[in-house]
């Protein structure tokens, strides 16, 4: 909402909102310098002006806004902060929530570019530019050491961070794992809310005024009314579009007979990137043809979407369909619609019976099309991605099986793979399933599964249970540490942190013995069995408050590597020894059987973290001993 198009704006200034997405240079910098700084000062005037409370917590979709950190960051400096202690509090009520599953789509910027824009004689003076670049620093992910990235930058000044999939957060804490160096993927401080979508905008009125258990035939019924409604809206837009490529209206009349309220009706419709695949419907384009015009079980598809102005990839997938949708055979039955916009979305989403996603997994963070869809008692047809990967049931849908393994490199027979997959549901379960009907022509089994996706799926897909989620999990957490994080403290809290990364590399951890108080040889180890870990930890120039100290337990996989990790506290065991080393020890349950592995670790420990992983600090062993750090249970 906020324009830099008016009159006291030099020329340059007023294009900076002048498009979305505004390339990968200076335009777009200035766009989320704008998005960034510009905003919190918006808000504060808003605030001033009205009377209304400051907020407590900021929330960062991407990179975009993620300047207003570094805008925060100054105000507390002109308050009395230093830059750490200023960091630290904007930390504690900052909310960073990533939607990008490829390090490609994350802005990233020259760092020479991002010091002349917000150095001294630019938008942030009195704040350390040489600071401000360390957060953006993406070589701890393998990134460039000239590039700023916008992501690197979230996180790192975010103290509460999620995806927006259960999948989709797995993803993200092994993409940006090199942020916590010594925590395996697993333990990297990201979690996930699952999007939502907003009812009142995506479900049909008459969708909306079904009682709590409608009939069979009232849902059929209304079901074919949806269908009509989209058949009828089809056939305006469709003629509309002939005319705009030119076509005279004498030459149109078969635009009358296009799709058939009567037939099974899949909709796919949305932004058009490659990883979405608009086009793996045509990969075998004689098999697609035998589903749309089977005698007996036909099937029709309605296609909306829109490339990126500069997405010539996307450009030419629209082409390739719309050649397809053009074929006299088959345009009874297939449909493109350009210009995709909420407006057209409105009556997709009810009108088709099936909706469409083909994504490659696990590149679709989370995917709203399909929720919009579900509200309105569409099936789901889709590959088990984003959002669908945790919410799939048999009774709301079907899952279009992926490719693994060494088809899943070969990107083209992945896509005759999966292509196959897809056409082979079509034909055997999801077009059986609509024509199955009884006596009174109702498709008991369909309904049954339109019941269920409305009763059951519905709910979970709402923004009322996403905003929920994160005003319970992140905003009130977050408000809580930062009312906790007093000036003084955050003082303290930004000098233990240094104090402690200071003294890291003098934190070592000696051999550690796994064994038995009873028993020397642990091989025939049982379920049940209680080893004792011993260790003696050098902290250097640390207290024992300033750490802990865990013995991690896990899976071996086949890579020797430890999995479905699990942490025992270890506690001092005696004084130090005469090198100063501190002895721990405590026991393990072995409570699982199978291949177990265990190691030691100390990281650092103090009550205003928010992670055990947020400094990303963690010193391990050279070697573990004793038939207890590698055995089979049975």
């Amino acid at each position: 909402m906020l324009d830099s198009d008016v009159e006291e704006n030099a020329p340059g200034e007023r294009s900076v909102t002048d498009r979305l997405y505004g390339g990968a240079g200076e335009h777009r910098l200035l766009q989320e310098m704008l998005l960034g700084i510009g905003g919190v000062r918006a808000v504060r005037t808003y605030t001033r002006l009205t009377g209304t409370p400051d907020p407590e917590v900021f929330h960062t979709n991407e990179g975009h806004a993620g300047f207003l950190g570094l805008e925060r960051i100054r105000e507390l400096q002109g308050e009395g902060l230093d830059f750490d202690s200023a960091l630290e509090t904007v930390r504690a009520g900052t909310v960073f929530t990533t939607h990008t599953p490829v390090p490609a789509g994350i802005d990233r910027f020259d760092r020479a570019l991002v010091a002349r824009h917000l150095g001294e004689d630019g938008e942030l003076p009195g704040v350390d530019t040489g600071k401000v670049l360390a957060l953006g620093d993406e070589t701890p992910l393998g990134g460039e050491p000239g590039v700023f990235n916008m992501a690197a930058m979230g996180l790192r000044l975010a103290q509460r961070a999620n995806g927006v999939s259960t999948l989709h957060g797995a993803v993200s804490r092994a993409m940006f794992a090199g942020l916590w160096p010594g925590f395996d993927a697993e333990e990297v401080p990201i979690t996930s809310v699952t999007n939502g979508v907003h009812a009142p905008t995506w479900v049909a009125p008459e969708v909306g005024r079904l009682g709590p258990d409608p009939a069979d035939r009232e849902l059929w019924d209304l079901r074919r009314t949806l269908r009509e409604r989209l058949v009828t809206d089809v056939r305006e837009r469709l003629r509309a579009s002939w005319r705009q490529r030119g076509a005279a209206a004498a030459e149109l009349g078969w635009t009358d007979s296009v799709l058939d309220p009567d037939v099974l009706t899949i909709g796919f419709a949305r932004r058009v990137p490659s990883y979405k695949r608009l086009t793996l419907m045509l990969r075998d384009k004689d098999r697609l043809r035998a589903l749309l015009l089977h005698p007996e079980r036909p099937v029709q598809l309605v296609v909306a979407g829109k490339a990126h102005p500069a997405d010539d990839g996307g450009k030419r997938l629209v082409q390739e369909l719309v050649r397809f949708a053009d074929d006299p055979r088959v345009r009874h039955r297939i449909v493109f619609l350009p210009d995709y916009g909420m407006a057209m979305a409105r009556g997709l989403y009810p009108g088709c019976d099936v909706w469409l996603n083909n994504p490659l997994r696990p590149l679709e963070a989370c995917g709203t099309s399909g929720m919009k869809a579900a509200l309105n008692g569409c099936l789901n047809l889709s590959v088990l991605d984003g959002w669908w990967d945790e919410w799939y049931e048999p009774d709301f849908g079907w899952a279009i099986p992926t490719a693994d393994g060494a088809a899943a490199a070969d990107e083209e027979r992945r896509d005759d793979l999966e292509a196959a997959a897809l056409y082979e549901l079509i034909e055997r379960r999801v077009a059986p399933r609509f024509y199955d009907r009884g006596p009174d022509g109702v498709p008991a089994g369909w309904t049954a599964m339109v019941r269920r996706t409305l009763t059951d799926l519905g709910p979970k897909v709402l923004a009322d249970r996403m905003v929920r989620e994160y005003v319970e999990r992140l905003y009130v957490p977050a408000a809580a540490a930062h009312r906790a994080l007093t000036p003084e403290r955050a003082r303290e809290l930004a000098a233990w942190k240094a104090r402690v990364r200071e003294a890291w590399p003098k934190v070592a951890v000696d051999r550690v013995e796994v064994g038995d108080d009873l028993a020397d040889d642990l091989a025939d180890a049982e379920l049940g069995a209680t080893p004792v870990v011993r260790v003696r930890v050098a902290l250097g120039a640390l207290a024992p408050d300033d750490v802990e100290v865990q013995a991690v337990t896990g899976r071996v996989d086949a890579d020797d590597t430890l999995a479905d990790l699990r942490a025992v506290p270890l506690k001092p065991a005696g004084g130090p020894d005469l090198e100063g080393r501190q002895p721990y020890a405590g026991t393990l349950a072995l409570d699982r059987t199978g291949s177990f592995g265990c190691t030691v670790r100390v990281r650092p420990s103090h009550p205003l973290l928010a992670h055990p992983a947020e400094l990303g600090l963690a010193a391990l062993p050279e070697e573990t001993t004793g038939e207890g750090a590698g055995v089979l249970l049975r």
